[in-house]
C-alpha cells in the first residue's frame, strides 16, 4: 500500500488519501472481530481498494459498512439495512443489485380490496401495458452481452493490480480505464433494468 520511500515519510507529509490508508492499516493489523466502515472507498486509489476488498472478503468477523459504492457493496455485503424514511428500517438479505431487482419488482399494495376497485385496476393496467419494440428487444439482448464483456474486462484489470511488478505509469492508465469501464457498466445496467421492467409490465 506504500512504496519504500513513503514508508519513511512523516505522517503529516502524507496526503489525505495516504493518511486514510495508514489508518486502515493501523486498524486492520490489530485483527478486530467487528468493523464499522463509513465510506471506506473514498480517497482510495484502485490498488488500495483492491487490497481492501480482498481483505474484507476473507475477513472472519462482523462488518458494518456505510457506502454509496454499489460495486463495493455487491462484492462485500450479504445483507442490507434499508432506510425508507420516517424511522422505517428494513433488513434485506442480499447485496445492492439483489435489492434493486427486488425493489423494482415489488408490487404496490392495494389498500381498498372492493371488487369494483380491483376491476378498475386491472383495466388500467391492461391499458397501460407496454411491450418492447423490435429495436428495444435487440438492444436488450445486446446489453446483456456487452455487460458481461465489460465485467470480464473489469475483472481482468483488477487482477493486473495484484502484480507487484506493475509500473506506476501502467497503474495510472489502468486506473483510468477501470473507472471508465465502471461508469459504462453502471449506465448499461440502468438501461437494462429499464428495459427489463418494461418487458415485465
Amino acid at each position: 500500500m506504500f512504496d519504500k520511500k513513503k514508508q519513511y515519510d512523516f505522517v503529516e507529509k502524507l496526503s489525505g488519501g495516504e493518511q486514510k490508508r495508514l489508518y486502515l492499516c493501523a486498524v486492520l493489523i490489530q485483527n478486530p472481530n467487528f468493523l464499522i466502515l463509513d465510506e471506506p472507498t473514498n480517497d482510495l486509489d484502485v490498488v488500495t481498494l483492491n487490497v481492501l476488498e480482498n481483505f474484507l472478503l476473507d475477513y472472519p468477523g462482523n462488518l458494518l459498512v456505510v457506502s454509496h459504492d454499489r460495486y463495493f457493496m455487491d462484492k462485500i455485503v450479504d445483507a442490507l439495512f434499508v432506510f425508507r424514511g420516517e424511522g422505517i428500517v428494513e433488513n434485506f438479505p442480499g447485496n445492492y443489485s439483489d435489492f434493486r431487482a427486488y425493489d423494482s419488482s415489488d408490487p404496490v399494495e392495494t389498500i381498498d380490496e372492493k371488487p369494483v376497485e380491483i376491476v378498475v385496476e386491472k383495466t388500467e393496467k391492461k391499458a397501460t401495458k407496454s411491450t418492447l419494440t423490435f429495436n428495444e428487444k435487440r438492444e436488450f439482448g445486446a446489453l446483456e452481452v456487452e455487460i458481461e464483456r465489460l465485467q470480464k474486462r473489469k475483472a481482468s484489470i483488477e487482477n493486473q493490480f495484484l502484480n507487484v511488478e506493475i509500473e506506476p505509469d501502467d497503474i495510472a492508465k489502468k486506473s483510468e480505464e477501470l473507472q471508465e469501464i465502471i461508469t459504462t457498466i453502471e449506465q448499461k445496467e440502468e438501461r437494462w433494468f429499464e428495459l427489463s421492467m418494461k418487458q415485465e409490465d
